[in-house]
């Protein structure tokens, strides 16, 4: 099997002394090795190339205070797993931090002073009702009980709880003017 001119000169395989390869050339011999180490390390290749990327400009940025090329891949090689760990733990950290933020209440500003307002037109809109037409509308809509319930509650029969439901409803529709 030859050795090829990386191999000797990285690795020391049969070269002369002083022999030494060139950024271009370790790069070429050693992007695919990385690249099945990283994408090992992590499950999507984007993230993979990106760690790989990283890792190779890293190098070339101290490429010139290099003195052995043997220490040329072991450096790369640790810069791509320090690499994958640190982006493993960026994935949990962020995961961790957007599950606290998921149960946070993303309500603009103003939600609750709308709120609020519609609540008080409501309110407003309930006062003006007859007793009997305010009380089956908050049992049904409030207390959220079935007619069956109300009619029990109340003292009414059946349809007297449907008709001050329906009349009821209809006379907010008329306070309220097709607000809500």
């Amino acid at each position: 099997m030859a050795v090829s001119r990386v191999e000797r000169a990285v690795f020391g395989v049969g070269s002369p002394p002083g022999a030494s390869i060139g950024f271009d050339e370790l790069y070429q011999s050693q992007w695919w090795p990385m690249m099945r180490l990283a994408t090992g390390l992590l499950d999507q290749v984007s993230a993979a190339e990106d760690v790989v990327q990283d890792a190779f400009a890293a190098m070339y940025l101290r490429w010139h205070s290099i003195r052995e090329p043997a220490a040329a891949v072991g450096y790369l090689r640790t810069s791509v797993v320090n690499g994958c760990r640190n982006v493993v733990r960026r994935r949990m950290t962020s995961r961790k931090y957007l599950r606290a933020l998921g149960e946070v209440s993303t309500e603009s500003a103003d939600a609750s002073s709308v709120l609020s307002a519609e609540h008080d037109m409501v309110r407003s809109a309930l006062r003006q009702l007859p007793d009997r037409q305010r009380e089956v509308l908050t049992l049904r809509y409030l207390a959220d009980l079935s007619d069956d319930q109300i009619a029990e509650a109340t003292g009414l029969s059946l349809g007297g709880v449907r008709s001050a439901s329906s009349r009821g409803l209809a006379a907010l529709r008329t306070v309220l003017g097709g607000v809500l």
